[in-house]
């Protein structure tokens, strides 16, 4: 046998195998919609047992310092509270108690006064109590306090955590990531991620 009739044997199984290996023609076959990708997270820092605790948010505004420190102001969850969770920073108007507690020799209770509507942030968005900018590898948090000094350290390192991890996942580089609160006085506090906790 020639090699030349051998090759061609070979080659008629292989051509027959592949007209009839029982798949039938079709056209486009559409199946479900498009693919979405992975949702955006980004990571706020609420408090539990006196520290900093990174909680991971799904967001749909792109990640950035001024979205996380949004998100980190509307605070936790109710799951989030029950296992110990909090936040630090102010309140709105209707998280503030409404009576002073009860005094056996005094009259009854009246109301406490609230805070004007500037001093209550979450009531009206964050941008209302926290202004963030940013410029090279520098994240500036202004607040609508008359100090950075009239948060609890705690609270200032929830805004700083944040604003720099959002910041860094943002724009990733090899530079550290400074951020600095300052409050209407012009005193700023300033941080790193290196007193953050990760996980």
């Amino acid at each position: 046998m020639t090699a030349r009739r051998r090759a061609a044997l070979l080659v008629v199984p292989v051509l027959c195998g592949l007209a009839s290996c029982g798949i039938p023609a079709t056209g486009v076959v559409e199946a479900g919609g498009p693919a979405g990708g992975v949702v955006p997270t980004i990571r706020v820092y609420f408090v539990a047992d006196g520290m900093p605790a990174p909680v991971s948010r799904r967001v749909v505004a792109p990640i950035g310092a001024a979205s996380a420190v949004e998100v980190l102001l509307q605070g936790p969850t109710a799951e989030e509270q029950a296992v110990g969770l909090k936040s630090l920073l102010p309140l709105t108007g209707a998280d503030l108690p409404t009576a002073v507690p009860a005094d056996p020799g005094r009259p009854p209770a009246t109301a406490v006064p609230r805070a004007p509507a500037t001093e209550v942030p979450r009531a009206a968005g964050a941008t209302d109590f926290a202004k963030v900018t940013t410029r090279g590898h520098r994240v500036s948090i202004e607040l609508s306090l008359s100090s950075a000094g009239d948060l609890p350290d705690l609270a200032v390192a929830q805004l700083i955590c944040t604003a720099v991890e959002a910041h860094r996942v943002a724009g990733p580089g090899g530079e550290e990531v400074t951020a600095a609160v300052a409050g209407q006085d012009g005193r700023r506090i300033e941080g790193t991620a290196a007193r953050c906790p990760a996980e």
